[in-house]
């Protein structure tokens, strides 16, 4: 402690020592306390009013609390003020008129009526032991804000939705159960897959701390049996004596996430750097959209489903996706190698309903064979990889779909993955969100810990190891090791989810048929199939054809004339992009911030000794200013 620290009283808190400091001091012990102290100030300043983190049901609560304040102190100032009671007069004896005392007991009106409330349940959490377990879960995520919370977020997400069903299930005990922090050191979180907004899973794992049956003292054993009973002790099942995880969560879950299996993890257990290889799925139709008619064939609508095959082979191996993702410039990722596994077009079989008025001969490919059976048909984009970039799955269909429409040839995906010739990314559409799902994750290891398994990961926290490795020789049929308690296992519960499944599927089955059955009514009334002069172009002002593009969305989008990948703006590089984010924090380049050891922390503490100066955060915040708080950090 420092002799201006001594010389504070000490009812006085953080803010009031910062505000004490000068502004500038030579000492790094002083420079490094003076940060520590601006960080709390801040954290201190902010305690009470940010909300940022809190689950919309926890602010609701909060507002009527507030509001119910509010009430009670208006009627409080609206009800005058009563004049003190009068004293009772003094009772004078009359013999007269005096009653015997009643021999029936008196009842108070006061008495309550009824059974008393029971009492809310709590729980102690020292009484309990925790352990560390894997979950893996499904949902459809249509309706949520993507999988990781986000405080701005219109719509929930699934973490929220996790969230609330472990506090409900007192399953973890947060201090603050209204506000979403599954980062606590305490709970041991990590996600194998962070899907984005209107993107599901089927297969989705997480790692997490978790209450457990286990005695706390002695969780691998019970209490010696009664006398008369068995001798000896019986061994504790960390699977068979165990919360039925998957059951108790999916009480509290909605109908459209269920937890489908648990197992134990080892200490160290990384959802994230533990998981191999990820598997994706992106659904689509054929045709994609309703085809145009005409006499010599429809123009537009189908898609020739082997060309967008060979499209899709060329992804395979190890190559650099930089033209086929985001750039997320807060992460500064430098390494775009990724290797895929496998990528193919796979028909879903049995999956499709028939509409009869595709078989009319004005509403066929014109040169495309679309096979046997009935129409429409449904396929997936089908992709294995050890791990992918920002939006990566989405930019790849968006390509294909545009060779499958006879747009681009199959060889564009590998023109886009030469680098050396295409160093920076044409300007072109991602597919959309919705018919991509996260569709499983592979642990070889099993639930083992992943700190010694996996020494290689970059700073952008990206698990290079073997399959990154061009060299390397990488096993791509890799198969989950872990041992899952899946939720059908026990009893009475083997049908228990299938049942619940069951009633969501036919809810969306009941909506296709009688979508199904409409579209069937009109077609045969309005015959879809006739041609109609100009029926098959639309132009734009200048008298070009407009060109309908498919995007994986419910219809096509006109676009103007198409213009071909090679021939399009380009945007920025990736470094380029890297730089002109790290200078805006101050630097001259993204070379020089990534050399300071943890700068992902330097700029978050520099961003809050900022705001507890009083000052709001700016884009280009002095170097020296920066590299200081580094200083503080690092020492």
């Amino acid at each position: 402690m420092t002799a201006a620290a001594s010389r504070l009283p000490r009812h006085l808190g953080a803010t009031a020592y910062s505000s004490a400091l000068p502004p500038l001091v030579a000492s790094p012990v002083h420079r490094h306390l003076q940060l520590r102290l601006r960080v709390a100030a801040a954290t201190q300043k902010r305690a009470m009013a940010d909300y940022t983190q809190w689950t919309k049901e926890g602010l609701v609560k909060h507002i009527r609390h507030l509001e119910a304040q509010l009430r009670h102190q208006k009627y409080m100032q609206q009800v005058p003020s009563e004049p003190p009671a009068p004293a009772a007069p003094t009772p004078t004896t009359d013999i007269t008129n005096q009653q015997p005392p009643s021999s029936e007991p008196t009842t108070s009106s006061e008495a309550p009526a009824g059974p008393p409330k029971k009492k809310a349940r709590t729980f102690d959490p020292s009484k309990y032991a925790t352990r560390p377990i894997a979950l893996k879960l499904a949902y459809l995520g249509k309706n949520y804000s993507g999988f990781e919370h986000q405080p701005s977020g219109a719509l929930s997400s699934i973490e929220e939705e996790l969230w609330k069903a472990l506090i409900k299930a007192f399953l973890i005990f947060p201090e603050q159960p209204d506000r979403v922090d599954l980062n606590a050191k305490a709970l041991e979180y990590s996600k194998c897959g962070r899907t984005d907004r209107g993107v599901s899973a089927f297969g989705q794992v997480i790692a997490i701390r978790v209450r457990s049956n286990a005695s706390p003292a002695a969780p691998q054993e019970t209490p010696a049996a009664a006398e008369g009973e068995t001798a000896g002790k019986l061994e504790w099942d960390p699977r068979r004596d165990e919360i039925d995880y998957c059951r108790v969560l999916n009480r509290m879950l909605p109908a459209d996430i269920r937890i489908l299996a648990w197992a134990p993890a080892e200490e160290g257990f990384s959802a994230r750097f533990s998981c191999r290889e990820r598997q994706y799925r992106y659904f689509f139709t054929q045709p994609a959209y309703t085809p145009t008619p005409s006499e010599t064939g429809a123009k537009d609508g189908w898609l020739d489903v082997e060309a967008m095959r060979a499209g899709a082979k060329r992804f395979e191996g190890l190559h650099d996706f930089r033209n086929f993702c985001k750039i997320d410039r807060t992460k500064q990722i430098s390494n775009f190698m990724r290797r895929v596994f496998e990528a193919d077009v796979v028909e879903v079989k049995d999956a499709s309903t028939a509409l009869t008025y595709l078989e009319n001969a004005n509403l066929r490919p014109e040169g495309v064979d679309v096979g046997g059976g009935t129409v429409p048909k449904v396929y997936y984009f089908h992709v294995r990889g050890s791990a992918f970039l920002w939006h990566q799955i989405r930019h790849m269909v968006a390509i294909l779909f545009l060779v499958g429409q006879g747009l681009e040839p199959p060889s564009v995906v590998s023109e886009l993955l030469d680098v050396d010739r295409h160093p920076c990314k044409p300007n072109y559409t991602m597919a959309d969100e919705v018919p991509l799902v996260l569709w499983d994750c592979i642990f070889p290891r099993g639930v083992e810990a992943s700190v010694a398994a996996v020494p290689d990961v970059t700073a952008d926290g990206i698990v290079l190891g073997n399959s990154h490795n061009p060299e390397a020789d990488v096993d791509t049929n890799m198969r989950d090791a872990i041992e899952w308690e899946w939720v059908g296992q026990k009893g009475a519960q083997k049908h228990e989810l299938t049942g619940q499944l069951w009633q969501y599927w036919r809810e969306k089955k009941v909506d296709e048929l009688l979508a199904s059955q409409l579209l069937q009514c009109v077609s045969a009334k309005t015959d879809p199939g006739r041609v109609f002069a100009g029926a098959d172009a639309k132009k734009t002002r200048g008298g070009a054809v407009s060109k309908r593009i498919f995007e994986g969305g419910n219809s096509g989008r006109f676009m103007g004339s198409y213009v071909p990948m090679m021939k399009r703006p380009v945007q920025i590089s990736a470094a380029d992009a890297n730089d002109k984010w790290a200078q805006s924090k101050g630097f001259a380049n993204a070379a020089e911030m990534t050399s300071i050891k943890n700068w992902r922390t330097v700029l978050k503490a520099s961003k809050a000794a900022s705001e507890a100066d009083g000052e709001k955060p700016k884009a280009g915040r002095r170097k020296s200013s920066v590299v200081e708080d580094s200083a503080a950090v690092v020492e």
